[in-house]
């Protein structure tokens, strides 16, 4: 019932915020480099980035389409055609200065993509949270009714055997009296109790 609470460190919170910026940095670098090792003006390897990045954008097209398309597919082959696409201007071009500003568009798409799933998923665990802490107040107050209950089943127990004990040490003290008769006792019987209707003549 008592579930661990587990505190995040800050480092895991940091990472997913800065997963999309590295992720787009690792493609400009790699591109950068497959650029200092003969891909700059490589028709070739130009031609081959424009046909895996367009079948990576038709794919996703695929999935994503129809009522039963899958969203986390569709978004993984666009994701992957961007980063081929951006990996192929990073091999081919001269300069930085295109790379540079394809770099900071893509990094700016990623970090819009994430946002929503980011709200997404902090509305959920917030969901998540407000219902175990509903669940948690009702387990307590369960807990405190038992708790209640249980002490004043014992009080009651208690107070019987009190009475109980107190009942025998008056039958004996009553039976040790000089003169007690129980034989006449019984053949008397009890007075016979009044009661509340009956009017005295």
């Amino acid at each position: 019932m008592n579930e661990p609470i587990l505190a995040r460190h800050t480092l895991a919170l940091a990472l997913p915020k800065a997963a999309p910026a590295f992720a787009t940095s690792t493609v400009l670098i790699l591109g950068r480099i497959w650029n200092a090792n003969g891909a700059a003006h490589s028709t070739g390897n130009a031609a081959l980035m424009v046909v895996l990045a367009t079948g990576a954008a038709a794919a996703g097209a695929f999935a994503a389409a129809g009522r039963n398309g899958d969203g986390v597919l569709a978004g993984t082959a666009f994701a992957a055609s961007g980063g081929l696409a951006l990996a192929g201007i990073a091999g081919y071009a001269d300069g930085i200065s295109l790379p540079l500003l394809l770099w900071a568009l893509a990094t700016a798409v990623a970090y819009g993509l994430a946002a929503r799933y980011w709200r997404t998923d902090r509305r959920d665990t917030i969901a998540h949270e407000r219902h175990t802490t509903v669940r948690r107040e009702e387990h307590a107050h369960i807990e405190r009714v038992e708790t209640i209950r249980g002490r004043t089943q014992i009080e009651v127990a208690r107070e019987g055997t009190a009475y109980a004990e107190a009942l025998a040490q008056a039958l004996t003290h009553r039976a040790m009296l000089p003169g007690f008769d129980p034989q006449a006792l019984e053949t008397a019987g009890l007075p016979e109790l009044p009661t509340a209707g009956r009017k005295s003549v």
